[in-house]
Parts: structure tokens; sequence; C-alpha cells
């Protein structure tokens, strides 16, 4: 009892897993790239209208990803049903201030949070400027939600999560609440919990509109977190999923020491038989935890199928085990809020690291710390203790040779080209540290891909000498060094290709686009060079029209935004043209660092 005591207190403070929003459908058309889906035919809710409105934005590029479907939170209702039900409620008093379920919350005016400017990042804290997304607030909400978070680019990731965190002006034609939940979702839908609750804060829980109250929920189950909810208990009773309320209603009653009015809400939500008495024992478990349970609750998993927000988020607060095949089944997303969760036992952790720092959950300093501390622990795994072996080697071995041999063994030591990325991200420092002189073979792509995966371009520029044009190498360093490399012509790219062993050529192919989006070719040899490659860089649809007149606007948030949804998926889903658009339109607002690293990832991972 003491240890799940002591789960449940870290718990409460802490960070976890939650399952993201099953968010509507667009009304107007998908501002998403062709061959992701069809568009929805259900309406999107209609938002809380703010003070003001602008005209409404265009229509957008057609048909884009739905986001996946997602397990709802206990009884069958989706956070995003329970946003549609109440988002027709209307500004409280100056525009911005939203009743909670019937509740006011008297703060003085200083403390109080505007819902005009929202995010937790600043310019001077790494986040975008103010008006990063301009002026189309109902257009960003719908891009947004219908962007799944599957991102082939770790890099672009990194830059939506950026974009997203940061503090953006808010759009006269939104609510700064309802904005502020559609973050949040597509956070939680990436993995990035921490980064989705910093965003659920940065709105007074008075003034959250009934879609944020549907966000919240999932955002604190995601961080394993019941006592986070307990501030939105009466709005969520009046806005959202009723019986998944009652139950996060009895447990902050628990909290409180209150264990009647809880024994009284959980024995309710048991007589309706509308949620699985499995859901109910998990929220006695965490009542039983805080002392406001009667009796000790039992947990089995038999007959229980999927992970849920609720699940997730209930047993990781109490140290309950989920079973390894629940995990294994678990959505992609599953794993950064795995990882992200300190409380969760460090095995599990560590086996969903290598995915999220793929990803771009974890850097490569915090994958590497998280490795090093499951290797301190008494009795390591013996595959766990080998790759921190030759981890340490990679750093600490005192002959060059040696480090990179060490650094190829991890390289080559993954079964699927995640882990063996994620290897990349993990020796990302002990590369950019190795001596310039090293002898690495002829074609050093892995050790300049490490680099690059961390961001250190300006070491790996220093091996230009040491590559020969047309190599894997050469065409790395080739997008991905700060300044562009002496006689590219279409000739050079034609090298290249000429070892291409990957699909239909797609390396060759983002080689190409990334030197044309960069600038780094001119147009007559990138024209030569597309001929012979039969490849289309100047395709034009709805997408690359939207991403690129975002680019004009100087809306640099925007033109995040839309890259991420132009690489849902895979690498090898991502057409050529796509990447060409994206990295022409990042260095055009002022994010050429960011547009290099996207394309160098693309030649080391295809």
């Amino acid at each position: 009892m003491k240890k799940t005591t002591l789960s449940l207190v870290l718990g409460l403070s802490a960070t976890a897993m939650a399952a993201a929003l099953v968010l509507p459908a667009l009304a107007q058309e998908s501002l998403l790239p062709e061959g992701f889906g069809n568009p929805a035919d259900t309406p999107a809710p209609r938002p809380t209208p703010a003070p003001t409105a602008t005209p409404a934005p265009g229509p957008a590029p057609k048909s884009g990803a739905t986001p996946p479907p997602v397990a709802p939170t206990l009884s069958g209702t989706t956070a995003s049903g329970a946003a549609e039900e109440g988002a027709d409620a209307e500004d409280a008093e100056d525009g911005e201030a939203v009743e909670s379920g019937g509740l006011k919350y008297d703060l003085p005016p200083g403390a109080r949070r505007l819902l005009t400017r929202i995010g937790p990042l600043t310019p001077e804290t790494g986040g975008l400027a103010p008006d990063a997304f301009g002026v189309r607030g109902q257009y960003a909400a719908a891009i947004m939600r219908r962007t799944n978070g599957q991102l082939a680019s770790r890099w672009a990731q990194i830059l939506l999560r950026r974009a997203l965190a940061s503090a953006i002006d808010t759009p006269d034609t939104i609510n700064g609440a309802d904005l502020a939940a559609e973050r949040a979702s597509l956070l939680l839908r990436m993995g990035e919990s921490i980064t989705a609750r910093r965003i659920v804060q940065s709105v007074d829980y008075d003034r959250a509109s009934p879609r944020l109250i549907a966000a919240v929920q999932q955002t604190y189950l995601a961080n394993a977190d019941p006592a986070g909810m307990c501030p939105y208990v009466p709005a969520g009773l009046a806005h959202g999923d009723e019986q998944a309320w009652r139950l996060s209603a009895a447990i902050c009653s628990g909290l409180s020491g209150e264990a009647g009015p809880a024994g009284w809400a959980i024995g309710r939500v048991r007589s309706s038989g509308k949620i699985s008495n499995f859901d109910i024992l998990l929220a006695e478990r965490v009542l039983g935890a805080t002392g406001g349970g009667r009796r000790s609750t039992t947990i089995e998993w038999d007959n229980i199928d999927r992970l849920t927000s609720w699940r997730f988020g209930m047993a990781t607060a109490t140290a309950i085990p989920v079973p390894e095949a629940l995990r294994t089944a678990a959505p992609y997303y599953m794993k950064g809020w795995t990882v992200l969760a300190p409380m969760t036992d460090m095995a599990n952790r560590v086996a969903a690291a290598p995915e999220a720092a793929a990803r771009g959950v974890l850097s490569s300093e915090a994958y590497v710390s998280l490795l090093s501390a499951a290797a301190s622990e008494e009795e390591p795994a013996e595959a766990l203790a080998s790759q921190t072996d030759a981890l340490r080697g990679s750093f600490n071995l005192a002959n060059g040779v040696d480090r990179y041999a060490a650094m190829e063994g991890l390289w080559s030591a993954g079964s699927t080209p995640t882990q063996r990325y994620a290897a990349m991200v993990a020796t990302a420092r002990a590369a950019a540290a190795l001596p310039p002189g090293t002898d690495v073979g002829g074609d050093p792509w892995q050790l300049l891909g490490s680099m690059l995966a961390g961001g250190y371009d300006a070491n790996a520029i220093a091996w230009v000498p040491t590559v020969s044009v047309g190599s894997r190498a050469w065409g790395v360093l080739a997008v991905g060094s700060p300044r562009p490399l002496n006689g590219m012509s279409a000739g050079a790219v034609g090298q290249f290709a000429g070892d291409d062993d990957s699909a239909d050529m797609l390396r060759s192919k983002f080689l190409l686009a990334g030197l044309a989006g960069l600038g780094r070719i001119d147009a007559g040899a990138a024209a030569s060079a597309a001929s012979d490659l039969d490849l289309d860089l100047g395709k034009q649809t709805r997408w690359t029209r939207a991403i690129m007149a975002a680019a004009e606007r100087r809306e640099p948030g925007m033109v995040a935004l839309l890259a991420a949804a132009g690489m849902q998926g895979e690498w090898s889903k991502v057409p050529p043209y796509h990447l060409y658009h994206i990295v022409r339109a990042l260095r055009e607002v002022g994010l050429p660092a960011e547009a290099r690293m996207i394309a160098a990832e693309a030649l080391v991972r295809v």
C-alpha cells in the first residue's frame, strides 16, 4: 500500500499518457494534401464566438488525414462529442470569461490571464512571434483538427511543438479557449502530453470553453494527474461526458477527504450501467490509494482488449502494471506519453523510448539520460546494459576509430528503421565530437545523419573535404550544411542517383526537392535533373497553394502546421514535391535551419 500511495502522490503532479481527441470534421474543404483520406461529411462544431469577427477564410485544399480513431474516455462519448454538445456556450461579461458549470471564480484583475494571447513560449524563450499563425483562427483550427499527429519527420514534430506552444495572438474569428483546445488536442495526438498540459494551464479554468473542458480531461489523464481535473468537474458535468466526470468528481471528493460523497458518486455511476465495471474499479483504486476508499480493490486485466485514456491514466497514477500485450497494441502516440510519465515503470519507458526519440518527443540528451538512468538501476536487462556500454564507448573511448566503431554497432543493432534512427539520435553528440580526420570509411552518411539528428550542422560541415561527390554522405551535407556546397549541378545529382538503391529513386528525388527548395541549385539544372528523375516539383494542389500563401503572408506558425499536415505517415508516403514546398516555405518565413534539417532527415531515413 505504501508503494501505491507514493505512486499516486507522484502521479498527481507528474506527466503521463492519454488518448488523443477525435476532433470533428470540417464544414469547409480540408486543408490537407491529397492522398490522406476522404473529407468527412459532418460539420465542425460551431466555436464559442469572440467579441468581434472578420470574414471567414476561403476554402482550403481538399482531402486530409482524419485523426486516428481513439478509444473514448469511458462510456463511448468521445471528447469531441462532448465538445459538440456544449459548443454553443456564449462568452460571459467581457467577451472572454466563460462560466464554468455555473460557478464563478473571483481573481484580482492583475492575476487573470487574457484569452487574447495564449501559450507559454515567447520569442525570448524559443517561441515564435505572437502573429505566427496570422488572423485566420478558424482556418488554423481546422488544420489542427484534421492533422493526425503521426509525422514522418522528427524535425517537423519539433518545429510544430514549438509553434503550438508559442504565445500566439488569438484571431478575432475564434475564442481563445477553443483554439487552445485544438492546440492541446493536436499535441496529445503527437505524444506531447507535457506541452499539452502547459497549453491547458495557460487558460484560467473559469474561462475554459466546453471544447477546452473536453480537452482538459484527456490532457490530465495523459499526465496521470487525476487532481488536475478537479477544478473542471462542475463544467465537465454540465458540458462533457457525464459518467466520466462523475467518476472524476468521486476521485476529487476522495482527494478532499470526503469519503461519503465519493462513494455516493461511484454508486450512482455503477447503477447507471453505462460504464464498464473495470473502469469503475480503477477509480476505486485511486480512492483507496488516497484513503478515501472503504476497501482494497484488485485490478485484473482479463478480457480487457484495449487501452483507453482513462485506463492508462488511472493505472499509471496508481502504479498498476499494464499487460505488455495492451501496451504493444496501444496507438503510436502512447509511446510518447509513456516516456514522459516519470512514474511509469522504467522498463516500459525504455521500451517506448526509441519511437519517442525518432519522432522528436525526446531530445538526444533526454534519450541518453533516460538510458543512463535505466542502466543505473539494480540488475538492468542484458540488452540495455550492452546498449549503454556501447553508448559510453562512443563518447569515452580514447581512439576515434574505436568510438566510431561503437557508434556503428549501435546503428546496426536495431531491428526496425525506427530503432536504427533512434540510435542515431542517441549518438548525436558523440558523432559531433568525433575529429573530422578519423577513418570512418568512404561514405559516412550515418555519422552525418547522427549529427544532424541532434542539430549539429556546424560540426557536420567540417566533414565536407572527406566525402565524395555523389555519395550518400555528400547528399546529406548538400542539403544539411549551413552553407551551399560548391559545384552543385544536374550531373552531381545524376551521379548521386546512380548509386541510389531506394524504391522508385525516392532518395534522389528528395535530394533534388531539398536542393531546389533551399535555392542551392539553379533552375536550369533543377529542371534537367527533374526530367531525368521523372519528377514534377511544380505540381499544384490546394495544399501547395495554401502553404505557399502562408509563406507569402510571413506566417511561420501556419507554415509549420501545413508542413506537418503534408508529412503525415512515414517518409515513403511523402511525395517529393511536398518536401520541395515545405523546405521552400520554411526558408521564406525565416526558418532555414529547420528546412535544412528536414531535408537532410529525408535522405537519412529513406
